[in-house]
């Protein structure tokens, strides 16, 4: 199968070229060992048997020696690995020396290995719209922050093409599946997650059943702000707060959810903030798995499809800014604003970004931006934004005679 290129490419080859190790990070199946591939001078797999895990405790200059960069795959399988790497680093920090790529952090790692999180590190994740095969990036997030405007952009994929690509997902395994052989899969992966990976980063018995319930009751949350005993309530049989916690936790550590904070910043009135954060899956084909969604059923329910398409935004930009230093939020307040989407970049400037599904909603989406600048930011202390723009799964992408960028968010890319 021919590599597809991924944006975190070029960010991982600089990183190397400046650091004597790296980490690699990201979901089971996202393409991490694939990329990671890439980049090494030599591998060693400690996932492919418990005697190569053995191994790399009993015997672990075998495994780290090699052509740099050492790539050392799914390396937290073996606790005592870090000592041994550490030494050889404050031995000789040269860059590039080691990938440390990982799809879970067990729970044995966490008394183990306190210098490991200071390393370098870049979060892998699935296909965003702009890595998949037949990508038409035509606006760039990048030029979008120096004052690009946009015109003339037109996306191929329209309202019901983008709720099948929702469906698939962005496995690299599934580029070219079939709609029942995706199904499949994300069903398969949901599963997986409850019944094995949970299993290794949770402090006591885990009851896979409840972690699957937890699971559907995210996907049916996809978009909202959530707390621990909102989600608690709203799963089937009703989980207690540690247990959520406990979970939320074990799920964070396979990669399997990412949290969305709420921005906070001054406002110039007493509206009072929303502190939830957004829950996002994976990949949002893991939420329309949980749900039962064919194709055809999210596009005929424009309620979810919307929720699943702020999510599949939400990932998408997360792809584009990995690396970059900036980080991303969502506001809501107490009137009910909601913005799904704001970017703070390392100087502290900022940007705002809602997603509609239709033309018909885009004067309704450019409202609320405005009703964020306008009426509710202290713009003497957090700023002018660096540029609005609405997300869309619409066709046609142009500037607004207000500056708002109308962005297809197939065309959409770094």
């Amino acid at each position: 199968m021919e590599y597809l290129p991924r944006i975190v490419d070029d960010r991982l080859s600089r990183l190397l070229r400046a650091q004597p190790a790296v980490r690699l990070e990201g979901p089971r199946g996202c393409g991490k060992t694939t990329t990671a591939l890439r980049h090494a001078g030599s591998a060693t797999h400690l996932d492919t048997s418990p005697a190569m895990r053995e191994l790399a405790q009993l015997d672990p200059d075998r495994i780290l020696t090699g052509t740099a960069p050492r790539l050392v795959d799914e390396w937290r399988l073996a606790p005592t690995l870090w000592p041994h790497l550490a030494g050889r680093l404050d031995d000789r920090p040269l860059p590039g020396r080691y990938l440390l790529a990982s799809s879970a952090t067990p729970l044995s790692y966490r008394h183990r290995t306190p210098g490991a999180d200071q390393l370098p590190a870049l979060q892998m994740r699935t296909l965003a719209l702009a890595e998949h095969p037949d990508a038409q990036p035509q606006v760039s997030l990048a030029g979008l922050a120096h004052g690009d405007r946009v015109t003339g952009v037109r996306s191929r994929l329209g309202y019901r093409d983008l709720a099948a690509v929702a469906v698939r997902g962005g496995w690299p395994a599934l580029t070219d599946a079939s709609p029942e052989h995706a199904a499949a899969y994300n069903a398969a992966y949901l599963d997986d997650l409850a019944e094995v990976d949970v299993a290794a980063a949770v402090p006591t018995r885990h009851q896979p059943e409840r972690v699957r319930q937890l699971l559907d009751t995210i996907a049916r949350q996809t978009g909202r702000p959530t707390s621990l005993a909102g989600l608690g309530n709203q799963t089937a049989g009703r989980l207690g707060r540690d247990t959520v916690r406990s979970y939320l936790d074990a799920l964070a550590r396979v990669h399997a959810i990412e949290h969305q904070p709420a921005w906070q910043p001054p406002l110039r009135t007493r509206t009072r903030l929303r502190r939830q954060p957004r829950l996002h899956l994976a990949d949002p084909a893991l939420a329309c798995a949980a749900l039962g969604l064919s194709a055809d059923e999210l596009a005929d329910q424009p309620d979810q499809y919307a929720a699943i398409f702020a999510a599949i935004a939400v990932h998408d930009l997360r792809v584009y800014l990995e690396g970059t230093g900036a980080r991303l939020w969502h506001y809501r307040d107490e009137t009910g604003l909601a913005i799904d989407a704001i970017i703070e970049y390392p100087d502290r400037s900022w940007a705002a970004l809602q997603t509609c599904l239709g033309e018909h909603q885009l004067v309704d989406a450019e409202i609320q931006l405005y009703t964020l600048l306008d009426d509710r930011l202290d713009l003497d202390r957090v700023g002018r934004p660096r540029y609005l723009a609405i997300l869309t799964a619409t066709t046609q992408g142009h500037t607004t005679r207000s500056d708002t960028r109308i962005i297809p968010l197939p065309t959409l890319a770094a």
